[in-house]
């Protein structure tokens, strides 16, 4: 039992999220780390995804019972009472959102609450209903680093906006990937994605477009001295190795198997990404100062 309410989590998110949150930490410490605070953090957001991803599994228990990808979910096999499912999501959402209000800043909690309500109450429905719920989502998954981020800093500055523009263009091939690599399975539910509504070619376009923003996005973190050289020499050969892999889909003999490897490749950047600008941020970058928390 105890696993099948884990499972409802969606650890895999979960993890997937707190990685961007260390790396997003790790920027704005400048390699002066609170242990307390990271440990508030990364409790305080898990609870609060895996609680939004509690609630997604409930909106979607029918819809996944038709791809081959969700069938096995706990909710789809009835594997836990639908009103325990929601009891559980609103407890770890309450201790989540506990731990970030009471031990980081307003401001993290905020752009939590904010994640929290665009994943739940505008992602799970619209994406049942237009394809431009994609871009929906990726403002939600590109929040985590944002909280990872002002739990340090208290504020929002032009270092905290670069990761969440960076994190949205990253995560819109990213999703496409999947969308394409699983194409059957979204048409089995009728979920109207990109690939689903406008076909493949024009997908892959916008996945070629979108790539070259998240390449020019990644420059200027080391442009306003928020990391080194280090960053930008390892983070910009990645990105345009995934421009390339991008560009040689347009004539791929199997379009599954390279949105495959399109999906694999970009959790690679993104890890290697996260890793890289927590390895190589600067201690002496100046924060111009936006939206400040005042609270102690």
């Amino acid at each position: 039992m105890i696993k099948t309410y884990y499972l409802l989590t969606k650890p895999g998110i979960i993890v997937g999220n707190l990685i961007t949150t260390v790396g997003a930490f790790a920027l704005a410490s400048r390699g002066h780390y609170d242990f307390w605070l990271f440990l508030s953090v990364t409790l305080g957001l898990a609870g609060v995804i895996g609680s939004a991803c509690v609630f997604n599994n409930y909106i979607d228990r029918e819809s996944d019972k038709k791809m081959v990808r969700t069938k096995n979910r706990p909710l789809a096999l009835g594997l836990i009472a639908e009103k325990k499912a929601l009891f559980f999501a609103v407890t770890i959402g309450i201790l989540g959102f506990l731990i970030l209000g009471l031990f980081t800043n307003v401001v993290a909690t905020l752009a939590a609450a904010l994640g929290f309500f665009i994943y739940v109450m505008m992602y799970s429905f619209w994406k049942h209903k237009t394809s431009h719920a994609t871009i929906i989502g990726s403002i939600s998954g590109a929040l985590p680093p944002v909280i990872g981020y002002t739990a340090v800093s208290r504020q929002l500055d032009s270092g905290a906006i670069l990761l969440f523009l960076i994190l949205v263009l990253w995560q819109m091939p990213h999703f496409f990937s999947i969308a394409m690599w699983r194409l059957k399975d979204y048409q089995a539910a009728s979920i109207p994605i990109l690939p689903v509504k406008k076909g493949i070619s024009p997908t892959k376009v916008q996945m070629f477009l979108y790539i070259v923003a998240y390449v020019l996005s990644i420059i200027p973190l080391t442009l306003l001295g928020y990391t080194g050289t280090a960053y930008l020499i390892i983070s910009v050969p990645l990105g345009l190795a995934w421009l390339l892999l991008c560009y040689r889909g347009f004539k791929a003999a199997s379009d599954p198997l390279w949105a495959r490897q399109m999906f694999r490749l970009s959790l690679i950047i993104i890890t290697v990404f996260s890793f890289m600008i927590g390895f190589d941020s600067r201690e002496d970058t100046p924060r111009p100062i936006t939206v400040r928390d005042e609270f102690p």
